[in-house]
This record gives C-alpha cells, structure tokens and sequence, in this order.
C-alpha cells in the first residue's frame, strides 16, 4: 500500500493543488483525469519521486519498487535494444561492481587495525548480504524472453535503440518495467506516438500482469479497459471515484448539478442575510442580530463549482470546389531505403467522398504513403492526385510548418474567411489556448501547442481531400471530439493515420492495412477491422505468453 499524504505544490506563489491525500492499493488501476495544467504529470513525477512536493510526504514500503514511464521516453541513444534492457538490473550490477571495487581495495591495504580498514569490511557485509539475499536470476535469460514478448526478434537484440521509431521505444521501456516487477506502474500518455498493435499489447500486461498502475491518458478507449478507479485533479483538489472513465463522467455531472444546487442555496442565504442587515442595521433592538449575521458572513466559505467547459462549438470545414471521381490513384507502388523495402507493388484508389484509414505497425510504411500521394519522396510505379484535388495535410511535423513571427491569434486569422471570423476565439479555446495565450508568438510554444495550433488553421482551410497523419497526439479528448464531429461532417474525401481507437471508430467505411511490405484493402469499417484485428493480435500475444 502507497499513500500520498498531504501533498502541495506551489510556484511562485500560485497554488497547483493543496492537501492532497489518497491511498493506492495492490491491483488499483487508476485513470488520474484533469484539464491541461491541474498537475496531473506533477502529481506523477511527485510520486515516482523524481519531483519534490512544497509540502507533504509519500510513504511506501521499504521494498516497494515503483516503476515511470514519462511522456517522452529517455531512451539511451548510445546502446543496443539488449543493452538498454538490461539497465532494468542496473541496481543488482552496480552493487556487485561495487564490492568488487572495496574486495580489491582491502588487498592492496595493509592498514588492518584503522577504522577506516573496518569500515570497509562492513560495507562488503552488508552488500554481501544484500546481494545474495536477492534470488538468483538468470538475467540474460528474462531479458530475452522479455523483449521477445514484446515483439522483438533475436536479431533486434544488437540493433541501435536509434533505429526504432517511438512505438518500439516504449516496448523497450516496458521490457525494463516487466524485468523490475514492479508494485505501482506510472504512464504519463504511454499510447501517444504508438501503433494500435503495441497499444493492444499493452493493455493485456496492465489488466492480466501488472499490480498497481497509476495512467495519464487522452485515449477514451485505452483508459476504459484498463482502469477500476479515476482520480481527477481540479481547482487544487482531487475527487476520487471507485469507477472506470466513462462511469466517472456520469457520476462527475451527478456532483456537479448538487454543487449548482448548494451554490444556489447559499446565495439566496447570503442575500436574505444582506437584505436583513441592511434593513435593520441601526435599529437598536436588532443589534446583536444584525452584529451575528455580519460575522457568520464573514466566516462563510463559498460553494464553488467545478470548471467544466459546456460549449458545444461545431466545426464544419468550409465549402470547397467538388474534386473529381478519385482524387487518390497509385499503381504499382514500390518503396525502399538501400535495401530495406517498405512496401512493394501497392495499388489503392480512393473515390470522391470516401473516408478510409490506414493502418498497421509503426514503420511499416502508412507515413512514407502519404508522402508519396504528396510528392514528397522519390518512388517507383505511379501516385497522383486526381482532378480538381484541393488538399489539406496534416503531418506528423506540421507545426514546423507555421510562421514562428506570428501570433495564435494571427495565424487563425489570416486564413478564417466569413462568420467563421467572430468565432476564432472560441475556437482557440476548444483547443486549450485562452486569455493571454492567444497573443503569445509562434515562436514561444511548446511542440505540443504548435500541432494543436496547426490543426486548428486547418480547420478553417477549404479543401476537399483531407490527409492527416496521427493528428490526434496532442489534442485533450475535448478538442479530439470538435475535431471528429468535423470530420463527420466533412463531405470530402478523408485519409486517416491514427492509433485512437476511440476517434478512429465511425470515420472510415475502407481500411488499407501495412504489413509485411505489402498494402492490403479491406472492405470493412475501421470498427469492424479493429474487433477482428483485436481478437486476432490477442491470439498471438497469448501464443508468447
């Protein structure tokens, strides 16, 4: 049992939140919920210990071993897949280098009466017994059979960790959280920049083999399946409720309509209360109650209500000249780097209006298609856009795109046309950009803020073939939402990348899946080839368990 006692943070001056107190039990699965910037990654970091609170303590048992996975992975560029694996039993190495070190210090040492000789020899005791208390582990031998569980082939083991795109970073970050056995896992958006594969693995290990985790996550689907609890940091506090996301939501609305209530009370009780001092104040016989009324308002604490944004902005694209019958054509597509080949003899043709998605692990080769529809890479055989295509392209490095002199404001100005215009600030604002926010230049935002900024001047663009490549990473579930009801409502043509389950579902009637060098078509929904591929990826994974 881990508990957080009493926690506050404060930076200059301003409160983040204050005496936060709950208890994490062995098989807690905890969805720790709040807008951007309640503390929710602060909380984390507070916990894993790598950040101090202003106030307040964590307490675990002495043995507890807690393993951060934090939002962007610190991978070790410098070490192979087997190496950087293998730093999960850094403590158990470097306490064996250690008594090596003092066993060769006392046989140069001839010193054998000093304290500091006997000092020595009480550190190899204690070492001693420490080491050799621990089980003895064929180390080699779990960290295969880890990385193999995870995915890995035998001759991955030796490749650079640079070789591998982020999805496969995290595989190896999770292999080193599953050699630790750990008590409390803690994911700070472990699915961002991850392919659905590794996102299905994933939750088998959290549901069936990890003890407590504590998970910050945007992806609805992910955080329904694998958390029992919700703990959600808002106004400086925390409510915490024995329920899964969505169960959480309806009992968060049930709370916020008494609040409204009791703050409806408690302002007609301070306005009879002022309404009766004012008329009684110097009436001589009303004194004391008036004197008694004043100081109970005084001492009142006022009800506040939770912050909930209920705007429900609606975005449509603006209209847009009608393109031709398939705005999206190749034909024997082949592509390769050296030798390595992505994929070879690829056909597709996407139809006026259609909404399709492409699918498939990490690297195998969605992003290097889109390029090749934009014209951005060299490739063999025949891609084009068809007649009339006017597209709009959101990349995984759209915000590089976006003009670092100008302001959020001027950015989404400068292509809004028409009635759109008096609504940019609202827009903004659905996509976590309020007040000052809006002024700040380009060139002083984060990488986050630049991709939201980015999708929100596509928004506002008249194009009739969208093609957006994982625009979902750094969007909160908020802007994930006005984003598909836009996309909903599109009447173009759509070419999906996401790994969202949860707003991928409803948006394509065609997949076309990646694999093994190949470019398959499915003529399913997203929905109905997630079920099947779901069931099948499951398969598997019990097949390596």
């Amino acid at each position: 049992m881990i508990s957080v006692d009493g926690i506050a943070v404060e930076f200059s001056g301003e409160t983040l939140f204050n005496n936060v107190s709950f208890v994490i039990n062995e098989n807690d699965k905890i969805a720790l919920m709040g807008k951007n910037g309640a503390g929710k990654s602060t909380m984390m970091k507070i916990i894993a210990g790598v950040q101090k609170a202003t106030r307040g303590n964590i307490r675990y048992p002495k043995e507890a071993v807690i393993a951060y996975l934090p939002q962007h992975l610190l991978t070790d560029d410098n070490c192979t897949v087997f190496e950087e694996a293998s730093k999960a039993f850094g403590h158990v190495t470097a306490m064996k280098q250690e008594m090596d070190h003092l066993n060769k210090e006392l046989e140069t040492r001839t010193d054998y009466e000093s304290e500091e000789y006997m000092n020595i020899i009480q550190k190899v005791t204690d070492l001693g017994e420490k080491f050799y208390a621990i089980e003895e582990v064929n180390y080699d031998a779990e960290i295969e059979k880890a990385l193999q569980g995870l995915g890995f082939k035998r001759e991955d083991f030796t490749r650079p960790t640079s070789e591998f795109s982020g999805g496969w970073r995290m595989r190896i970050e999770l292999a080193k959280i599953l050699l630790q056995k750990p008590d409390l896992i803690l994911l700070d958006e472990p699915t961002n920049h991850v392919d659905i594969e590794s996102v299905i693995w994933l939750e088998d290990f959290l549901i069936n083999k990890a003890k407590a985790v504590i998970v910050i996550s945007h992806d609805k689907a992910f955080i329904d399946n694998i958390t029992n609890r919700t703990i959600e940091v808002t106004m400086g506090r925390i409510y915490d409720y024995k329920a899964n996301y969505s169960h959480y939501l309806q009992l968060r609305e049930d709370r916020r309509a008494h609040q409204i209530k009791a703050y409806e009370e408690q302002q007609k009780f301070i306005a009879d209360t002022k309404g009766f001092i004012e008329r009684f104040k110097g009436t001589y016989s009303k004194t004391n109650q008036v004197n008694s009324r004043e100081r109970m308002l005084e001492k009142l604490q006022i009800i506040e209500i939770d912050e909930i944004d209920t705007s429900a902005l609606k975005l449509r694209f603006p209209p847009s000249q009608r393109s031709g019958d398939y705005p999206v054509i190749a034909k024997e597509l082949s592509k390769s780097y050296g030798e390595h080949v992505v994929f070879k003899d690829a056909n597709l043709s996407i139809a006026r209006g259609e909404k399709v998605s492409f699918v498939g692990r990490n690297g195998e080769g969605k992003s290097t298609m889109i390029k090749a529809i934009m014209g951005e890479i060299d490739f063999d055989g025949e891609c084009a856009l068809g007649h009339n295509a006017k597209v709009g392209y959101f990349a995984q490095n759209q915000a590089s795109l976006l003009d670092p002199n100008l302001t959020v404001f001027q950015t989404v100005d400068e292509v809004a046309e028409g009635d759109v215009r008096m609504q940019i600030k609202n827009i903004l604002g659905q996509f976590m950009f309020s007040g000052d926010d809006i002024d700040k230049k380009v060139s002083v935002l984060s990488g986050g803020e630049k991709t939201r900024l980015a999708m929100v001047k596509l928004l506002l663009e008249p194009v009739n073939v969208l093609i957006l490549d994982e625009p979902t990473n750094h969007l909160d579930i908020k802007s994930k939402d006005v984003l598909k009801e836009a996309l909903l409502a599109f009447d173009g043509t759509l070419i999906l990348v996401s790994h969202d389950r949860d707003f991928l579902q409803g948006l394509s009637q065609k997949v076309f899946e990646f694999k093994y060098q190949r470019v398959i078509e499915h003529f399913e929904t997203i929905d109905e080839f997630l079920k099947r591929n779901r069931i099948e990826n499951l398969k598997q994974i019990d097949l390596k368990a």
